[in-house]
């Protein structure tokens, strides 16, 4: 069997395990990549939020991402019937990137892996963990390839990027329930043969139906749009046509704004569906080992946060996995774990208060203080460890403080 040893092994080609992987190389680690799926692949998760632009430039991708020319996202419009809410990230109250790119996952995560691939970072496509035994820090994975030849792995440490594959937590019975009420996305591709061209062909949109159900619109540079919805479960079930198309075609025509836009567009793939999407793990770390990105939560897509988080974890991990494997004794529980569930319990607070419709009656006020908008667009462009911004140091209670004097 064949043998090879690295520092560190990061399980996962997405986004989380490229920003980690580009890290410990420029800090001179010895690593390697290993992905289930063969690349271009198609992944949901296609609007970015400014917060992940930080990761991307500490990892030198913004150039060579630049270059593929990707839709830029400025803000993110939420429509309601006839009410209108625009965040400008531009107006945002924390220093940081004003702007982000909506684009399709498979080019945009290929872009990456191309980049590191030039760069000389070690990719096994098509490789499936089959086991992790750990002796201490250190690590035996067994792997097998698409042709089942099977080799070992050992390493100082892994980060487990793998995503919803979720290795690390099923391995080490790390899952644990959601504290969110089962919810349910369908999506699809089209060609947006009608989109205007203007700016409104730009903007990605969350179109309100009800108060748990809504609708997305995220345009792509190059002609596709990706359309979704997202509700609980039981309200997906309840409009089900027979076949993922016809359902998809009924949701479009609930949709009073796009309905004309994209009504009898042929898809570009029938309709995929996940349930029961919200994810969380009982720790993030251990010896050995850290969980970043969806491995280790997923919350909602509804402030487009999965990777966001994606990149924060995979860049935290990755600077004291370097540090870790030079010898020096980390805190991970302090520098890692605290430091995530912070932003993550930001988001849930906001996420919650959403489906509450404390949040939305907030988005559709007509006179709302400016300076408290600008705060809450903070929240909204991924800015979560901004703990000047009251609207993050007291997530818990900031939002439903307003609505409360609200008419």
């Amino acid at each position: 069997m064949i043998s090879e040893h690295v520092d560190v092994l990061v399980i996962g080609a997405g986004p989380a395990g490229a920003v980690a992987a580009s890290i410990l190389q420029q800090k001179g680690i010895k690593l390697k990549v290993i992905e289930r799926e063969h690349f271009p692949r198609f992944v949901i998760g296609e609007s970015l939020i400014p917060r992940c632009m930080d990761h991307f430039d500490e990892a030198g991708f913004i150039d060579g991402v630049e270059a593929k020319g990707f839709e830029k996202k400025y803000g993110a419009r939420f429509l309601r019937g006839d009410d209108v809410c625009w965040f400008d990230f531009s107006q945002k109250f924390s220093a940081g990137w004003d702007w982000t790119w909506q684009l399709p996952r498979a080019e945009f995560d290929q872009t990456l892996m191309d980049i590191l691939q030039r760069r000389g970072v070690a990719i096994s496509f098509g490789t499936t963990v089959e086991n992790i035994v750990f002796q201490g820090t250190d690590s035996l994975t067994t792997v097998y390839d698409e042709g089942g030849n099977r080799s070992e792995i050992h390493a100082k440490f892994i980060i487990d990027c793998s995503g919803y594959g979720r290795v690390l937590p099923r391995l080490l019975n790390l899952d644990k329930p959601s504290s969110f009420q089962p919810m349910a996305a369908t999506f699809v591709h089209v060609e947006d043969v009608r989109r205007p061209q203007d700016r409104e062909g730009t903007l990605i949109t969350f179109d309100v139906l009800d108060q748990k159900v809504w609708f997305w619109v995220i345009p792509f540079s190059d002609g596709r749009s990706s359309l979704g919805l997202v509700c609980p479960v039981e309200h997906l079930d309840a409009i089900d046509q027979g076949n993922p198309t016809k359902t998809f075609q009924h949701i479009i025509r609930q949709s009073e704004f796009y309905s004309h836009r994209f009504d009898g567009l042929t898809f570009l793939f029938e309709p995929k569906k996940i349930v029961s999407y919200a994810k969380a793990v009982e720790k993030m770390y251990g010896d050995g080992f850290a969980v970043a990105g969806n491995s280790a939560e997923f919350l909602d897509p509804v402030f487009s946060s999965g990777v966001c988080f994606a990149t924060e974890s995979g860049a935290i991990a990755a600077k004291l996995a370097a540090r870790q494997v030079m010898g020096e004794t980390i805190d991970w529980h302090k520098a890692y774990e605290e430091h995530m569930a912070w932003g993550v319990n930001v988001f849930r607070s906001y996420i919650r208060d959403w489906y509450s419709g404390d949040l939305q009656k907030f988005f559709f006020h007509k006179e709302v203080n400016e300076d408290v908008r600008r705060k809450v667009c903070s929240v909204l462009a991924g800015y979560v460890w901004d703990k000047e911004n009251p609207f993050v140091k007291k997530h818990d209670r900031a939002v439903r403080a307003v609505t409360h004097l609200l008419p």
